[in-house]
């Protein structure tokens, strides 16, 4: 990656204009900028001069950068704005679903799509359509689509394993605001009760009867507290579940970033023959930054899978600290399991045990042929409340219903009476 000194200074005299318009590419990316900070940073350009590059990276750096993980997003922006030919190139390339040789280039960081995007908006390197820059090509057809389904509305009802580069970004993003509404929990602790409670409260009642003489001049009550229980997903990221398992930590992500959203905490593992807590990870803002940290630290991506032994280390380790007040547990897994069926039937039991609801997505039910003949998925379904797909946006939209309605069960009593 060149440095901030290796980059040209530009030459046009409309340095206050660029400035403008690079802030409006950083907006664009992502970063929250403001009137107020452009014109701080016209004026820091101009009391710190124009004559060293890192000074100018460094003046601009000051200005629009706020939080740590808003340099990856800046340092892009930054490259590609003021021209740096080889990044922009690297940039373009990374804009177009390409069939790489044996020797991949190196990935994309977490910012460097978002900045692409915000410099590249509507530059394009395919080859003009049928119909037009040449005489010999076939004639345009045009279409009615006033009765088609719309674009949205399509990828909704798209599979995850199927959407292109471009729609699972679309897809994402639709991802990121949606919520889980959660109702909460009635608690045995009582607290004082304003407007009428159940139960009497004489303590209370005697002391402000003290108060006033002796004489009672009304009842107090107390009622139960209401407290938000936890919320537990479990996702399997073996090979069969890498492109569903993405898109569902997607939403988690939106959960435990949405305020008000009513769960108390969001904890999220991933497994595939290890499980790892990635719960900390969910909880930057960042979420291509979250989900790079999270892929970092679970060395197990897209390839095999335990559930059984994964399922046992989590209740050995983790369900004391994260199941308390009524959690609700999101199991994301095929059930294809390759361990001993004894160890998965006694994790899952106890695993249940610990829950108020087990909720299970398994995006093999997207077949309408399914049944529940691996002996994995047999054996889970006898340990589960709900049973549901999710291979799409609509069924993550279902599972806020069903979360909602305790008596949702989805498919496992149609699943349950064919085994």
């Amino acid at each position: 990656m060149a440095s901030p000194r290796d980059l040209p200074l530009p030459e046009t005299p409309r340095l206050a204009g660029n400035i403008v318009w690079f802030a409006r590419a950083l907006r664009r990316a992502g970063l929250v900028i403001g009137p107020g900070r452009v014109v701080d940073a016209v004026r820091a350009v101009q009391a710190a001069g124009f004559t060293a590059r890192t000074d100018f990276y460094w003046t601009l750096h000051a200005c629009f950068v706020s939080r740590p993980e808003q340099r990856a997003t800046f340092d892009q922006v930054f490259r590609l704005y003021w021209r740096d030919p080889r990044y922009l190139e690297h940039m373009m390339a990374m804009l177009m679903p390409t069939v790489r040789g044996v020797q991949e280039e190196r990935r994309a960081r977490p910012a460097e799509t978002r900045a692409a995007e915000a410099i590249l908006d509507g530059a394009h390197r395919d080859d003009p359509p049928p119909g037009e820059g040449s005489e010999d090509a076939d004639p345009l057809i045009e279409i009615d689509a006033a009765r088609t389904m719309s674009d949205e509305e399509r990828l909704r009802t798209l599979d995850f394993e199927q959407m292109s580069v471009e729609e699972m970004a679309r897809a994402k993003r639709m991802i990121a605001r949606l919520s889980l509404p959660v109702r909460p929990l009635r608690s045995r602790r009582t607290g004082p009760a304003p407007h009428g409670g159940a139960r009497p409260d004489w303590p209370r009642t005697m002391r402000r009867a003290l108060r006033q003489g002796g004489e009672i001049a009304r009842f107090e009550t107390r009622s139960p507290r209401l407290r938000w229980p936890n919320l537990v997903a479990i996702c399997d990221i073996s090979g069969s579940m890498s492109s569903y398992s993405r898109a569902v930590l997607h939403f988690l992500h939106a959960v435990a970033n949405r305020k008000g959203a009513g769960w108390a905490q969001v904890h999220a593992f991933t497994f595939g023959t290890r499980l790892t807590d990635i719960s900390r990870h969910l909880r930057r803002r960042d979420v291509d930054a979250a989900l790079a940290a999270a892929g970092a630290q679970a060395q197990d991506w897209e390839g095999g899978t335990r559930i059984g032994d994964c399922l046992a280390s989590f209740n050995r380790d983790w369900s004391r600290r994260v199941m308390g007040s009524g959690a609700v547990v999101l199991l994301i897994t095929d059930g294809l399991d390759r361990g001993d069926p004894a160890t998965l039937d006694a994790a899952m039991e106890r695993l249940h045990l610990s829950a108020r609801q087990v909720v299970w997505l398994n995006p093999l039910l997207r077949f309408d042929a399914f049944a529940p003949r691996a002996q994995g998925v047999a054996v889970m379904l006898r340990h589960v409340d709900s049973f549901r797909a999710g291979h799409d946006i609509a069924s993550l939209e279902g599972l806020a219903r069903a979360l909602a309605d305790p008596d949702d069960t989805g498919e496992r009593g149609r699943m349950l009476g064919m085994l």
